[in-house]
């Protein structure tokens, strides 16, 4: 695993995350906005590059960059059993598709076998900025930035 395949500092405690319905319709950008899927785990739980891997499908639709170069994945933390929790922020509060990211992140990471319940929570702290992007995402959007 390189140094940009690693899951970055902790911001998440599992302890905290609210295991809520997912709600996405009118709080979208609400600090704290979560989504829950899945089902409880009764087997061997997956590795951590399968689920960065999962998240690198999910790609910005205005930047062709996926979210985990992006830096828009704040935190990684898997359980074991199975449970994933992901903190997530988006390039700016108001990204018109706010309601659908995370949800995309946890419909790429339940896809994956070995993985329990995914919850994903959206944060505006600390806000993003490019130079959160990994060197591949920074090279490939020169032009933008």
């Amino acid at each position: 695993m390189t140094e940009k395949d690693k899951p970055r500092k902790s911001f998440l405690d599992p302890e905290k995350v609210a295991k809520e319905p997912d709600f996405f319709s009118r709080e979208e950008r609400k600090e704290g906005a979560t989504t829950v899927m899945g089902k409880a785990l009764h087997g061997e739980k997956c590795s951590m590059e399968d689920i960065i891997s999962a998240i690198k499908t999910v790609k910005d639709p205005e930047i062709p960059i996926n979210l985990y170069d992006l830096g828009l994945i704040y935190n990684i933390e898997q359980s074991d059993n199975g449970d994933v929790g992901v903190l997530m922020t988006l390039t700016a509060p108001n990204c018109p598709v706010a309601g659908e990211m995370p949800k995309m992140v946890a419909d790429s990471i339940i896809k994956i076998d070995g993985v329990g319940i995914v919850t994903v929570k959206l944060t505006w702290s600390p806000k993003w900025t490019k130079d959160m992007m990994s060197d591949d995402a920074k090279f490939a959007l020169a032009d933008i930035f």
